[in-house]
């Protein structure tokens, strides 16, 4: 896959730490990782990206142990013309993407992740999206159903004719009743998001500093009951029907939530500095590990791609010992913040993973 010819790994318990200059392979090997959990790459929608130059197949596979035993799993990209295909197996058979997304649980952080706190909310509603559709199939489920309702209704108000208003009332009671799970799936998650990120976050500032998640949806509700949040879409979209036929426009349902983040009660984006912002950022992510872990009783895989370059030595050093209590985590870095005790240490040089410090 990108630079790797081929690669046997296994890596260890606990925390396994990559070192290598730029270009070398780094950053693919945890997308490499990341592959056998989420079926996507954290780094490109374009796939045929994937497959190393002058190669028509990628192939990853690995042994994972979870909670049900051990499993297979390995996912197959083959170029086309128009791009390419790809294939999923669970246990050397072939399944569909459904099927085979929460089969491994991962978390990852790369340096793009840091759009979380400054980014469209696009950003914030696809960590959001990944984050439930490996924990949750059912999410993963009523997310597919509302994304083609939603485009199906899209091309309904955008075509030449006026709208069926009959069509319409059925595209708008899919959008009720599988955005309301959305909604309220959402709003517990990051409540629970929430007061986990907080605790990591203040762990590492001493106190001296409170991070908050707010879920800021579209449409608002009083109470967290099904009946309430679907009984506040109908009204939201009865009364923003006349605006959404004039703007040709799709303008209410969760497709339009937004998270918010807050240091001390400031939006972290517009008053955070560049370091507190990247703090933020990876205590979301060890919070979305620790929730993710509580709610399956299974530790995912923490994958942490460039994770110390902003970070001081002291800084740096304390948050890979506090990383290598994990059951299994995998960090790159430049280069190292002294000795580590805890950690199983590589080096990457041109694709070759090497036992050992650099």
């Amino acid at each position: 896959m990108r630079n790797y010819a081929h690669l046997e790994l296994q890596p260890a318990p606990g925390l396994n730490v990559f070192v290598g200059a730029n270009a070398q392979g780094k950053s693919n090997l945890l997308e490499a990782i990341s592959l056998l959990g989420t079926g996507k790459s954290f780094r490109t929608n374009r796939e045929r990206d994937l497959i190393r130059d002058g190669f028509e197949l990628a192939t990853i596979s690995g042994e994972a142990h979870v909670k049900a035993g051990a499993i297979r799993l390995g996912c197959t990209l083959t170029a086309t013309p128009r791009g390419s295909r790809k294939l999923y197996t669970v246990n050397g058979r072939s399944v569909r993407y459904a099927t085979f997304l929460g089969s491994l649980r991962v978390v990852s952080f790369v340096p793009a992740d840091l759009h979380l706190v400054d980014g469209p909310p696009s950003v914030r509603r696809s960590f959001l999206n990944s984050a439930l559709a490996q924990e949750q199939k059912s999410y993963y489920r009523e997310l597919a159903r509302y994304q083609k309702a939603l485009s199906q209704k899209t091309a309904l108000l955008r075509a030449e004719a006026a709208p069926d208003p009959e069509l319409l009332k059925i595209y708008d009671e899919t959008l009720v009743t599988s955005g309301t799970a959305l909604m309220i799936a959402r709003n517990h998650f990051v409540r629970a998001l929430g007061a986990a990120a907080s605790k990591v976050h203040a762990r590492w500032s001493d106190g001296r500093e409170h991070l908050e998640l707010t879920y800021r949806p579209n449409v608002q509700f009083e109470a967290e009951t099904e009946d309430s949040i679907a009984g506040s879409f109908e009204e939201r979209l009865r009364a923003g029907a006349e605006m959404e036929r004039l703007r040709r426009v799709a303008l209410v349902g969760p497709h339009r939530d937004d998270l918010a983040l807050d240091l001390d009660g400031r939006s972290l984006a517009a008053f955070g500095s560049q370091g507190q912002q990247r703090t933020a950022v990876l205590a979301v992510k060890v919070g979305e590990y620790a929730v993710m872990h509580e709610r399956s009783g299974e530790a995912p895989l923490l994958l942490l791609d460039d994770v110390l370059s902003e970070l001081d030595p002291q800084r740096a050093r304390a948050f890979l010992e506090g990383v290598g209590e994990f059951e299994q985590a995998f960090i790159t870095a430049t280069q190292l913040p002294g000795a580590l005790s805890l950690a199983s240490v590589y080096e990457i040089r041109d694709a070759r993973v090497i036992p050992g410090p650099s």
